[in-house]
């Protein structure tokens, strides 16, 4: 596997806190996703560019691997029962799939309202608003809206059933390495997480570090990591035959 060094680097960009970001990753791309600050939450989504109906299923992905969260060798299922892309090196350790996004009545109620025309670019963002701006680059809308995944962030249930946030799930300088078995668009969010204990505003920045890894070998942890996955690299290989 091609490991991730400086040298190997395609490109890197740094997302600030609030903002929000999309782009094609091609299939044998790995992108190094670093917490700059600590604390960050970076809501993702993915689709098939070639067929955007096809996208990323929270369902499948988590019923498939018997998990509710995301972390070393979970990969994310698309609708089709393909393998979008894989975790292959997580420093974290949990990224919740279940929670969602916020919208702009959230954000004003937990945080206070702070607009462009008031404070330009310290105005207080939503993920929804963020992930629709970057849908509609590609002809999306909101109810191409699905299920996210929130990486960095942990969320966890009582005996109730009731979720608490898991305050410093994520540090400074803390990552997660994700490989594309698909090409994908992906389109993120560095809005604050829904359930997000903090009450001030102040989201962390995100930093994408892109290299080309390959594909993934016959010995790949998340191809071995459960049956299902096995099936589902099949799956994304037949679709690129």
């Amino acid at each position: 596997m091609n490991q991730f060094n400086t040298n190997n680097l395609l490109w890197e960009e740094i997302i600030p806190g609030g903002n929000h970001w999309s782009g094609l990753i091609r299939r044998g791309t790995a992108l190094r996703i670093s917490d700059m600050e600590g604390g960050a939450n970076l809501s993702a989504l993915f689709y098939n560019p070639e067929n955007k109906l096809e996208r990323y299923n929270m369902p499948d992905t988590l019923k498939a691997q018997h998990t509710a969260f995301l972390t070393t060798g979970n990969v994310c299922y698309s609708d089709m029962g393909r393998v979008m892309c894989s975790i292959i090196n997580d420093k974290v350790g949990w990224h919740d799939t279940i929670c969602g996004i916020t919208d702009a009545g959230m954000i004003e109620a937990k945080y206070g309202k702070a607009t462009f025309q008031t404070h330009r670019n310290a105005m207080h963002r939503n993920g929804k608003d963020g992930l629709l701006v970057e849908l509609a680059k590609y002809g999306l809308s909101k109810r191409d809206l699905v299920a996210n995944v929130n990486f960095f962030s942990k969320v966890i249930p009582d005996e109730a059933g009731s979720l608490s946030f898991v305050e410093a799930n994520s540090k400074a300088g803390d990552f997660v390495d994700v490989r594309f078995d698909m090409n994908v668009l992906l389109v993120l969010s560095t809005a604050p997480h829904p359930l997000d204990s903090i009450t001030n505003y102040q989201p962390a920045a995100v930093k994408l570090s892109a290299w080309h890894i390959g594909l993934a070998e016959a010995d790949d942890v998340c191809r071995l990591s459960c049956i299902q996955n096995g099936r589902g690299f099949i799956n994304t290989e037949r679709y690129y035959l």
